[in-house]
């Protein structure tokens, strides 16, 4: 009987052995796709209880040098960084140093919304202004300036700006919000925010390799330098800190605030920041249930994100616990999931700019036993850098070719889309002419393709074919404002 037991205890051991082997190797042959397509290049970790069952690097941390992504290359986390100010504040709370529903007033007392909480400010439910209302007058006044969080409350007291609504009536993104809880994170502690994140989260957590990035001046050998795509159609790459995103009166070179996205980690150092939250090192169970609840608005509804405090719900969850946040930046995006049912984590960074979001969502699928689409190159980037090259006519001949073999191309309809507003931005109108044509060939049901498709048509002066389409276009969306007011025009 006892061998009996033995023996089936192998098999069943085998079986499962078997089953994460199969996974393993899914998520590679994932991954190397979407790195051949140029659709992932960074670093990926992915650990279950902890434990790490899938880390790989790909790409290039410095493209002209050739310096490839590593396990120990390090990367600005965006947005992520939200979550450690989130738990920052949250250890405050667990000290009693504060409560979350707290009036923001009760710390600066100068600040010039006396309604606004602490809650507000985590969920995003404060209707506080943004930086294009605050700032960028004054940087076109002063083109040189570089403004950072002592500059903010000043700022928000001289501009005696309106709240976009009602505190907690309403849910607006907006990084102001962390920016201020820094500054109450600091104004508490008497410590700097760097300071404070050091010895209260970095250290106790283990991560040694993470620091504020005092957004893109430091420096060291494991920084992986990030990329853009040049043009929407082509694969050129560059670097985005030469471009109007870094330089141009709303460049994030003007920007040197603290608390909503000025953290640089590695990989690693996030698996161990989400186990020291696992494991109840930060902060206390009670703090996590209040991070991980999405907050509801004053109609008694969730907020529209599903955000919790510096934290986002996978809405679409079902019987699941899953958490997350996403960074984004010029050339970097980032996210962190936490599957808090499962025990699963997924961290992605993708120093070239490519959305991570719903590569970690074919990941869970992957980790939970659920069939995924494979990846696909852009047919809509190779018929256009087709295009480029060698012309309509070459380009038209191709494409059967590229409908044709579905395994390895598929077309997006909003990516043609932007891609023929780029060439129409760029004056190059025969070429976007022939993308919004393709576009609503490939989409005909989409009252959007006939739109756009009329708008190069009245650019390019063919009003009686402008007409045709977007009457087409009000036909399959009688609700098209646009298509209705242009028409109105041209038909007068």
């Amino acid at each position: 009987m006892k061998t009996k037991i033995c023996f089936f205890l192998w098999l069943f051991l085998s079986a499962l052995n078997s089953v994460a082997q199969n996974k393993i190797e899914s998520l590679n042959q994932y991954f190397k796709k979407l790195y051949e397509y140029q659709q992932f290049n960074g670093n990926v970790l992915i650990a279950d209880h902890g434990k790490i069952i899938y880390e790989k690097s790909f790409g290039y941390a410095d493209f002209p040098n050739k310096r490839l992504n590593n396990s120990n290359s390090s990367f600005p986390i965006a947005s992520i960084t939200k979550t450690i100010t989130s738990t920052a504040i949250l250890q405050l709370r667990d000290k009693g140093k504060l409560e979350i529903n707290d009036l923001v007033i009760k710390y600066l007392p100068d600040f010039p919304y006396p309604t606004l909480t602490l809650k507000n400010l985590l969920s995003h439910t404060s209707g506080l202004p943004i930086y294009d209302d605050l700032f960028f007058s004054i940087i076109s006044r002063h083109p040189d300036t570089v403004f950072t969080n002592k500059d903010l409350l000043p700022t928000l007291i001289g501009a005696k700006l309106p709240l976009s609504f009602q505190p907690g009536s309403d849910f607006q993104y907006n990084n102001v919000n962390f920016n201020i809880l820094a500054i109450v994170i600091e104004k508490i502690s008497g410590l700097s925010y760097n300071e404070y994140l050091q010895k209260n989260i970095f250290q106790p957590a283990g991560m040694s390799r993470s620091s504020l990035s005092e957004f893109f001046k430091r420096k060291d050998q494991d920084l992986s330098k990030l990329y853009s795509f040049k043009h929407t159609y082509s694969y050129e790459l560059e670097e985005p800190d030469t471009t109007a995103e870094f330089h141009g009166n709303k460049g994030i070179l003007h920007f040197n605030f603290h608390g909503h996205g000025d953290a640089i980690s590695t990989a690693a150092d996030l698996l161990k920041y989400d186990q020291a939250l696992q494991n109840d090192v930060l902060i206390c169970k009670e703090s996590m249930n209040l991070a991980f609840t999405p907050v509801k608005l004053t109609n008694g509804q969730d907020n529209i994100q599903k955000y919790g405090l510096g934290w986002i719900m996978k809405a679409d969850t079902i019987n699941e616990k899953i958490v997350r946040h996403d960074g984004g930046l010029p050339g970097l995006r980032s996210i962190l999931v936490r599957n808090l049912t499962q025990h699963q984590t997924i961290i992605l960074i993708d120093n070239t700019g490519n959305n991570v979001i719903p590569l970690s969502n074919d990941v869970l699928k992957i980790l939970n036993g659920i069939n995924i689409t494979q990846p696909t190159k852009s047919g809509a980037r190779t018929y256009s850098t087709i295009l480029l090259k060698s012309g309509i006519a070459e380009a038209r001949n191709k494409l059967t070719m590229l409908k044709q073999n579905t395994l390895m191309y598929s077309f997006d309809e909003n990516e043609l889309n932007l891609i023929g507003y780029e060439f129409m931005a760029n004056n190059q109108n025969d070429y976007a002419l022939d993308v919004f044509k393709l576009n609503s060939e490939l989409f005909p049901s989409s009252w959007n393709t006939f739109d756009s498709y009329g708008e190069i048509l009245l650019k390019m002066g063919r009003k009686e074919e402008a007409i045709k389409m977007y009457q087409k276009s009000m036909l399959l969306n009688p609700a098209n404002q646009n298509g209705k007011k242009v028409l109105e025009e041209i038909l007068k």
